[in-house]
């Protein structure tokens, strides 16, 4: 069996990566030929981009980046021609997959789709175009199925996250020697996400340093991205504020400096739903481009919430810092109030509310036979 998938950000690499895995576990006979990170690369059988080439995030940068973008589409294209795939797996990132999607089913290839696009926050009427192109679709929300089904006689799989799987699936952690290894005291720990692509990073984590000042009684560690390298970090850490001998760098190990952090700064993305996984209270941020913040205004009205966290429970859970109000002051404020005792043991409860509301673990490998399954049919 020739599989062939496209992922465009970190949290598609990881789940693409044990989507592999699984499917190898059923076919080890099977070949994987993909778009996506370092997780997937190591994963699959031949490699074709890494995501950071062709990732924009924000209204704005994609249309800046509009030629790029056209190019790397029309790349994929003749690629999937070329290596003439029994199945397409698209993972996620909606903007690049559903243009190859459209294009393939013309072509008559077979198209799946594992975490759905967020068609119930903004364009709705993309699920016209979905029922159209994709032959089978995975959901790893709760209400996505009822959403898809009731409002739109869609038939979808639900197969729970696979972030409770990736949690689930650490090694074993020993926290004196993860300390020790990392040149870490023991002093609390507080912990900045500042996201995985450049332009986020950039932008959240010079503002993220601003509240290391307020919190001398903390060792900051900065979670790094996969793909990028301390030095990379350390450039911004250097030139755009005052050193603090506090804060440290470790890259490819978030999941071990959650599990030793008290609080964290998250950009919103997957991993606020990664820092509630592993039990920490947080803050999460969010900022863009003027230009691109005022076009989401107009174009996402229906979205009361942007974390995943306060999106699944549908409620305000996590304290949402957005664009103008995602400053200094506001971020040492909300960060006190989750140090605070109390204010720490409301946010754990709903934590707990929260996994249990995601389908329990396993949604690499139902996913995995659910495919094996309608491939065989």
């Amino acid at each position: 069996m020739k599989y062939y998938l496209i992922a465009g950000e970190a949290s598609g690499d990881l789940h693409g990566s044990n989507l592999i895995k699984e499917l190898k576990r059923i076919n080890p006979t099977s070949t994987f030929r993909c778009w996506g990170g370092d997780l997937m690369k190591d994963q699959c059988n031949e490699f074709v981009k890494h995501y950071e080439e062709f990732s924009y995030m924000g209204f704005l940068e994609v249309i800046v980046n509009a030629k790029k973008i056209l190019n790397y589409i029309s790349l994929c294209k003749k690629d999937i021609e070329n290596y003439d795939p029994d199945l397409i797996i698209y993972i996620d990132y909606p903007g690049f997959n559903m243009k190859i999607a459209k294009w393939a089913k013309r072509k008559s290839f077979i198209n799946h789709f594992y975490i759905s696009p967020k068609v119930w926050v903004w364009k709705e009427s993309r699920v016209k175009k979905i029922k159209k192109v994709i032959d089978k679709m995975y959901v790893i929300l709760p209400f996505e199925k009822d959403f898809y089904k009731n409002k739109h006689k869609y038939e979808v799989d639900f197969v729970g996250h696979p972030l409770l799987d990736a949690v689930h699936n650490q090694k074993e952690f020993n926290k004196k020697e993860f300390l020790a290894e990392n040149k870490l005291s023991s002093k609390p720990v507080i912990a900045l996400l500042p996201g995985s692509r450049h332009q986020e990073i950039s932008k959240l984590l010079p503002l993220m340093l601003d509240v290391v000042s307020n919190f001398k009684d903390y060792q900051i560690v900065i979670a790094g991205a996969p793909n990028k390298s301390i030095n990379y970090y350390e450039k911004i850490i250097t030139s755009n504020r005052e050193y603090f001998g506090s804060i440290k760098v470790i890259c490819n190990h978030t999941y071990d400096i959650l599990r030793i952090s008290s609080a964290a700064i998250v950009t919103s993305g997957t991993a606020t739903l990664e820092t509630a996984l592993f039990k920490v209270p947080q803050v999460v941020c969010y900022k863009t481009s003027m230009i691109s913040y005022l076009i989401g205004r107009i174009l996402i009205r229906n979205l009361k919430y942007i974390s995943l966290v306060n999106i699944i429970l549908d409620k305000h859970v996590v304290k949402e810092l957005i664009q103008s109000n995602c400053n200094k002051d506001n971020l040492v404020i909300e960060l006190q109030k989750i140090l605070n005792k109390s204010n720490r043991s409301l946010m754990l409860k709903e934590y707990e509310l929260l996994h249990k509301k995601l389908g329990g673990k396993g949604a690499s490998k139902k996913t995995a036979e659910l495919i094996s399954m309608y491939l065989k049919n």
